[in-house]
């Protein structure tokens, strides 16, 4: 556990160091753009009307701005400091201090949050959650967090990522191999901070969960669309790339396709009877 609080120490100084220019860094990114509308319509279909959200990693606040506008009740979280300044200036800017809220806090420690809920749902988006080697002990954190009915969203990592594993054919061997055998991490960097990054596919969260918790969904992203760093393709492409956002809609509920994307979106809802059966 202390190297794996190292790590987190780390990648939030990395965080806190992109924060200054994050929204700038990538707002521009038309992949990114595409990502954030597919993850907003997954928890839009299960969020009920004035929900109240627990989110983590909420970074700049992109994601809390768009629910609060929506009527929801947004606890943003972030382990770096840097994101949460910039997140609590964008919410005063946007006059949303009444429906956003802030706590700097690991999703390693959640048992130390001063606002516990119950939360009517709970939600990570890119990738956060890839930063802990103890996912296990996250996961089992959520059920006294939300309440009966409550909804778990999580955009995760998985391990195996079909784009990637073509850019063998362009020389590209660390990216293209960086996922495999990647149990005990794979080294990331953000600008001269290294810290560790863990891949998880939905069948680890799944058995974690199922005592607690049925599956709403699941689906891939960007699994026939490029990953968000191969930035350029829409622009040199703009058919092609719009061809593969509509051939991903129709895939992206299927077997092979909803496992074997640069990212998965995962959904649940919380149990009221524990003999319930998974869905």
């Amino acid at each position: 556990m202390q190297a794996d609080h190292t790590n987190t120490e780390k990648a939030a100084a990395a965080f806190s160091a992109q924060s200054v220019y994050f929204d700038e860094l990538y707002s521009a990114n038309e992949i990114i753009r595409y990502k954030r509308e597919r993850v907003r319509n997954h928890l839009l279909k299960y969020l009920k009307p004035q929900s109240q959200i627990l989110e983590l990693n909420a970074g700049t606040g992109e994601d809390a701005i768009f629910l609060a506008r929506l009527g929801h009740h947004v606890h943003a979280t972030d382990i770096a400091a840097g994101m949460q300044e910039k997140l609590i200036q964008k919410v005063k800017n946007a006059a949303l201090e009444g429906t956003i809220s802030a706590e700097c806090c690991s999703f390693d420690a959640l048992d130390t949050l001063h606002s516990k809920g119950p939360y009517d749902c709970l939600f990570s988006n890119f990738a956060g959650l890839n930063c802990t080697g103890d996912l296990r002990q996250v996961l089992q954190s959520f059920e006294g967090l939300l309440k009966p009915d409550g909804i778990v969203v999580l955009v995760i990592l998985p391990k195996f990522c079909l784009w990637e594993s073509l850019l063998v054919f362009r020389g590209r061997f660390k990216t293209a191999f960086r996922r495999f055998f990647s149990d005990q991490g794979r080294s990331a960097k953000i600008d001269r901070t290294h810290f560790t990054c863990w891949y998880y596919n939905p069948r680890f969260i799944r058995h974690i969960l199922k005592d607690k918790f049925s599956v709403l969904e699941l689906e891939g992203l960007c699994t026939v669309v490029p990953p968000s760093y191969i930035e350029l393709f829409p622009a040199k492409y703009p058919v092609v790339y719009g061809w593969l956002c509509k051939i991903e809609a129709r895939l992206k509920n299927k077997w092979p396709w909803k496992t074997i994307g640069d990212y998965y979106i995962l959904s649940f809802r919380k149990r009221k009877k524990r003999d319930s059966k998974i869905s």
